[in-house]
Order: C-alpha cells, then structure tokens, then sequence
C-alpha cells in the first residue's frame, strides 16, 4: 500500500483517467470498511459509508496537496464522513439471523458474558468526545501508530498521546458507571 502508488493513481486521475480510480478503490476499500465497521458495526451500513467516503475522496481529490501519504488524507476524509454517519443515532440492533448460536451451555455464559463486555466497551467508545474518540479508534482498533494517528487528525504527536491518555481514562470511568448502574438496577 505504498505512497508512491497512491501518488501516481492519484495523478493519473488528475489527468483525466477516471479508471485509475479503481485502484485506489481497490488498495484502500478493506482498510475504509473496516474503520467504518468500527464505528457502526453494521457491514451493510459500513460499505455504504466507505462508498461515501470514495464519493467524497473523489470530487475532493484536488484538495490533496500531496505533501503526506494519500491514505492520511483518505483516512481524514473517512473519519469526517464517519463522524456525520453516526451523528444523531444509535448503532442499529444485530438482526436475529445475525447472532451466532451458542456452542454449548457450559459456555454459553462465558459467551454472553464477553459478548455483554464488548458491546458495553463500544458504546462506551462511541460515547466519547470525537478526538478522543477518533483517537482510540485508529490507534487501537486499526492498529496505526502515534505518529500515523497524528497525521491523519492534523495534530502534533504530544496532542494524540494526550487524546489517547485522556480518552482512555474517560473511557475506563463511563465503564465504572456503566457497570454500577447495572450492579444498582439489579439489585432493586
């Protein structure tokens, strides 16, 4: 996925070879539905971002100064159309068609258990502020380094290290309250 392929798609666009956009398409679709997916965890919905997400890295492609990697700016233009995505709305319910059948009863509990861990962590995630937010997602969920994350949010290294310091412990106390609540609803 190097920069210099971007480059040169990018380029040939430019110059009117409108198919050369199917390579960046290509080289980039897994890793944008993927990030997509992080946010709303619907695959219909993440592809239907991602194509937005190429709709718009398309008519913008001109705003690309070139001065970075390509994937930083398209990683930018995804997180934006990421961020109007999930405004106003909660992530959709799993279709029952979609949830596994348990392997056994002795570990059913277990299952719902993790199942219960995860989804409590997403939410959690998704609460946040967007740069915390953000933060967390490209650097845990989509395994980018500091230096990458700070590139892609047009922020300094210090600020990401700080972003992550501080949304992960915004992150650890909605987990405590979260789980409080549920302990207090339980008992009453």
């Amino acid at each position: 996925m190097g920069n210099e392929a971007g480059r040169l798609d990018v380029q040939r666009v430019m110059a009117g070879d409108i198919d050369a956009f199917a390579g960046i398409v290509d080289r980039w679709q897994r890793p944008i539905v993927n990030l997509a997916w992080r946010y709303c965890r619907d695959r219909g919905r993440a592809e239907e971002i991602a194509q937005d997400v190429f709709l718009r890295a398309y008519r913008g492609l001109a705003t690309w100064r070139g001065e970075g990697a390509f994937s930083t700016w398209l990683f930018a233009v995804a997180l934006n159309v990421c961020r109007r995505a999930m405004q106003g709305g909660a992530p959709p319910a799993l279709p029952l068609d979609e949830v596994p059948e348990p392997a056994g009863d002795a570990d059913l509990a277990a299952d719902l258990v993790s199942q219960e861990r995860d989804r409590a962590v997403r939410l959690a995630v998704l609460r946040l502020p967007p740069r915390h937010r953000d933060a967390l997602v490209l650097f845990y969920f989509l395994d980018m380094d500091v230096s990458r994350v700070a590139q892609v949010l047009s922020v300094p290294v210090g600020t990401v290290k700080a972003r992550l310091s501080r949304g992960r412990a915004l992150l650890r106390g909605r987990l405590e309250r979260d789980a409080a609540v549920r302990r207090l609803a339980e008992a009453t």
